[in-house]
């Protein structure tokens, strides 16, 4: 019998950028078979404000660079990145995968980019308006910066596309679902990670709530998810940022007719003016919220409150609709580091098996923080999006 060869697979760079309404995370990945190694990674944070962040750190910790530049758009903010990733000691990757929060109807697995792919994504800009333009402007600049290389996109609604129907659709007529207007859902990337970090102690009832500036949770029946709280884009769900969540469609209305702009306007409201902003009058950020409530702000201390109790009451739906619950995961920037709005939500919800211990909260980072006595499973896990972007990016690499 003949011996089939052994196949020796050489290192893979593979640059991966995640673009946010906010932000762009990037890091650098060394690949092979099984094996991935993080070599850099980095972010530069607070586009669109002149207190933006940007930072280089190695595979140890080190800091490569630590810096406070003004970010008035999404140009400045990449250039800086394309800039230091142009130069050692960064590799020039074999490959790039890129975050798409969504693509449209049509647009639901992760793929190769092409012009025909950055074409469809572009005519979808309606179904996530704060993350698209930038995210495809990236897609497009990464092209020019690295001539050759092939990028991948991996998209958050394809983890979403185990919903079923009837969380899928939303009450109106029918031919608005032909039109692709129904529930996708974002954050899939972060929901996708933890199932991968918990792998075989995946439980069968699962919810995780992804908590930052842009926030949503998720019910996940034996590793799949069964419904989410975004809906045709990321404004619908949770309280985030800048943006409304749920909201009566009456509301919606009422102010359509009380402003000029029609729906360019409107959707400035409900996207970029309201969540914790709108409440508070002050910020977006749940730090510098936390700060003005100590100091006595009631604005701010009934945003904070409004995030609490929207987590808390979809924890709720999402128990009736798992048929219990096994395991409560927060992630996100708010969901590791914000003490007190874990504590928040999770206070009123031990009758549904929920509760935590005080001092196993009283920590950042990963952890488990219920007590002994709790019949549900609390944990705090980072979500590992570049690392599943990576993943897929090799994956795709290798089919090619």
């Amino acid at each position: 019998m003949q011996n089939k060869p052994i196949v020796v697979m050489k290192q893979m760079p593979i640059l991966v950028l995640n673009s946010g309404s906010s932000s762009i995370k990037f890091s650098l990945f060394q690949a092979s078979g099984s094996e991935r190694s993080k070599l850099f990674e980095g972010a530069v944070d607070g586009i669109g404000t002149d207190r933006g962040k940007f930072w280089i750190k190695d595979a140890s910790g080190k800091k490569l660079r630590d810096e406070t530049p003004a970010l008035p758009t999404r140009n400045v903010a990449f250039k800086l990145v394309a800039d230091a990733l142009g130069q050692p000691p960064f590799p020039y990757p074999a490959a790039i995968g890129h975050r798409m929060v969504a693509g449209g109807p049509h647009l639901t697995r992760h793929q190769r980019i092409t012009p025909e792919v950055l074409d469809e994504m572009e005519l979808n800009v309606a179904f996530a308006p704060l993350h698209t333009p930038i995210a495809v402007y990236i897609m497009r600049e990464a092209e020019i910066l690295f001539p050759g290389v092939p990028n991948f996109v991996c998209f958050d609604t394809a983890f979403h596309t185990t919903i079923p129907e009837v969380a899928q659709r939303f009450a109106i007529p029918e031919q608005y679902w032909e039109k692709g207007v129904r529930r996708y859902g974002a954050h899939g990337i972060s929901y996708e990670s933890i199932v991968y970090q918990l792998g075989k102690d995946v439980p069968e009832r699962l919810i995780v709530a992804h908590l930052g500036n842009g926030s949503s949770i998720t019910a996940i029946k034996h590793g799949k998810s069964l419904d989410t709280s975004m809906g045709l884009t990321p404004t619908g769900g949770l309280i985030s940022g800048t943006r409304t969540g749920d909201i009566d469609p009456g509301v919606l209305l009422y102010i359509l007719r009380d402003i000029t702009g029609g729906a360019d306007e409107l959707e400035t409201i409900v996207a970029k003016k309201s969540g914790l902003l709108g409440t508070s009058q002050l910020s977006n950020d749940m730090r510098e919220l936390r700060d003005a409530v100590a100091a006595g702000n009631q604005h701010a201390a009934m945003a904070v409150a409004q995030f609490a109790y929207s987590v808390k009451k979809f924890i709720g739906s999402y128990i009736g609709v798992l048929g219990g619950l096994d395991m409560l995961v927060f992630t996100g920037g708010i969901g590791e580091n914000d003490i007190a709005a874990r504590r928040e939500i999770c206070a009123g919800l031990e009758h549904l098996g929920i509760i935590i211990d005080a001092k196993r909260n009283d920590v950042r980072g990963e952890a488990v923080i219920s007590s002994e006595a709790s019949p549900v499973l609390v944990r705090v896990i980072p979500p590992a999006e570049d690392l599943l972007i990576a993943n897929h990016a090799y994956k795709m690499m290798q089919e090619a």
